[in-house]
């Protein structure tokens, strides 16, 4: 079952970043089309997305994570940055 994690960071207020909305199924579907409707890059990472899952709701990444997270916003960085 596909899964979607959103993470939300923002520089000065977080100490790294959160999970602010996941789900599966269906739910994943509906989390992927607003993040392209509000032209919000996607990775697929389905072994990052299963790690992240295990998070609750706005539950800062721990620190085990932090190097696949910022491999993924590096690559949100440079999308934002091609834009």
């Amino acid at each position: 079952m596909k899964k979607a994690v959103a993470l939300r960071y923002k520089r000065g207020e977080d100490k790294a970043p959160r999970v602010v909305a996941k789900g599966a199924g269906s739910l994943a579907k509906r989390i992927i089309e607003i993040a392209k409707k509000h032209n919000i890059p996607i990775e697929e990472d389905p072994s990052l997305a299963d790690a992240l899952f295990r998070l609750e709701l706005n539950q800062e990444i721990p620190p085990e994570l932090y190097m696949a997270v910022a491999e993924v916003l590096a690559f949100v960085y440079s999308h934002k940055k091609r834009r």
